[in-house]
């Protein structure tokens, strides 16, 4: 048997952590057969390498980071977790995968339910890293929205990496744009989803939440593991 590890960030909002627990039910839906359990790589316990060592003992383990891009979290705590044990593998970040593009773009829907008008602008909104291939994440992620909807899209960031998101609503009304609307590229409600609120885009989507399609990633992303 191999154990799912369903690793995510952590967070203080109850919202958000009802909002991760929801998308690892429906992981555990879709693979009865297959042990899931939950870790964390800050804010909450059980820590991932406390899992991992608990797991690997009687089982292979299989890390699946509840994240959106590579970085810190999953070059360092996720891969210094699995790195002494043999049958322990990591997955990848969920972020690239066309899904999560359907799924922003189901968001989007929801807060512009009628036609695109001529001045609208998307601000693709993630929380940003420092590594250059969490940059490179999101912009596949971005493009990947960018074949779904008719209008333009940028990218801007809540941390560590440039432009901010408020500086690329900025941007944006500054080149014509008369609607700007944040895509809020955030697993569950947070402290990030928070920023992307407060960056001045005219609207903001909600997370992409405890979706079908997400928790259809997450098992992907364990099968390739």
């Amino acid at each position: 048997m191999t154990v799912l590890v369903a690793c995510s960030h952590g967070t203080d909002s109850p919202v958000g952590r009802r909002t991760v627990e929801e998308l690892v039910d429906l992981v555990r839906d879709r693979i009865p057969d297959t042990r899931v359990v939950q870790a964390f790589v800050d804010v909450q316990e059980p820590t991932v390498a406390e899992i991992v060592d608990r797991e690997q003992s009687t089982a292979a383990v299989v890390v699946v980071p509840l994240l959106l891009s590579v970085g810190f979290h999953t070059a360092v705590d996720i891969a210094r977790a699995v790195r002494p044990y043999p049958d322990a593998r990591q997955g990848q970040p969920l972020g690239t995968h066309p899904l999560i593009a359907e799924v922003h773009e189901a968001r989007l829907r929801a807060v512009v339910p009628g036609d695109w008008l001529p001045g609208d602008h998307v601000v693709f909104a993630a929380a940003g890293s420092s590594n250059p291939a969490a940059v490179t994440d999101v912009e596949t992620a971005a493009a990947h929205l960018r074949r779904l909807i008719p209008v333009p899209v940028t990218i801007g960031y809540a941390s560590a990496a440039e432009p901010r998101i408020a500086d690329a609503v900025h941007a944006a009304r500054a080149a014509g744009a008369t609607r700007v609307i944040a895509v809020s590229h955030v697993l569950a409600p947070g402290y990030f989803a928070g920023l992307v609120e407060r960056a001045g885009a005219d609207i903001v989507t909600a997370p992409l939440g405890a979706d079908a399609r997400v928790a259809d990633v997450v098992v992907e992303r364990f099968r390739s593991a």
